[in-house]
C-alpha cells in the first residue's frame, strides 16, 4: 500500500505524464542524438578554438545523457503506478509522503532513506 488517495495518485500521474511529454517534444530539437551528431562541428582553427569546440560538444553530450536519464526515470515512475508499487519506498517499503511526491513525483525513496543514501 502506498498511502495515497486515488485523487492524489491521479494528480501525480498527470504531472509525470506532463513532464514526460514536455521532455519528449521540447528537447528533441536541442539535444544531440548521440556522439555522431555533434552540437558544434570542428573546423581547422587554432588549438584554443578546438578546445572550445570539444568542450561545447562534451557539454552537449552530457546534456543528452541527462535528458535520457530523466526520460528513463519518468517512465519508471509511470510503470510503478501501473504495477501498483508507486509511492512506496524501494528501500524500506514505507509510504513516501505526498508532499515529497508533489515536489519530486519520480522519487523512489522516502525522506529517511534518501537522506541515508546521500550520506553514503
Amino acid at each position: 500500500m502506498n498511502g495515497l488517495e486515488p485523487g492524489q495518485l491521479a494528480l501525480l500521474k498527470a504531472v509525470l505524464e506532463g513532464r514526460l511529454a514536455e521532455l519528449a517534444r521540447g528537447d528533441a530539437d536541442t539535444v544531440p542524438a548521440g556522439p555522431r551528431e555533434l552540437a558544434v562541428q570542428e573546423v581547422e582553427t587554432s588549438p584554443a578554438d578546438k578546445a572550445t569546440v570539444r568542450l561545447l560538444n562534451d557539454l552537449a553530450l552530457e546534456a543528452a545523457g541527462h535528458h535520457v536519464a530523466q526520460l528513463r526515470t519518468l517512465r519508471q515512475a509511470l510503470a510503478r503506478i501501473d504495477e501498483g508499487s508507486y509511492g512506496a519506498c524501494e528501500e524500506c517499503g514505507n509510504p513516501i509522503g505526498f508532499s515529497r511526491l508533489q515536489a519530486r513525483p519520480e522519487a523512489r525513496l522516502c525522506i529517511a532513506c534518501q537522506t541515508r543514501a546521500e550520506k553514503r
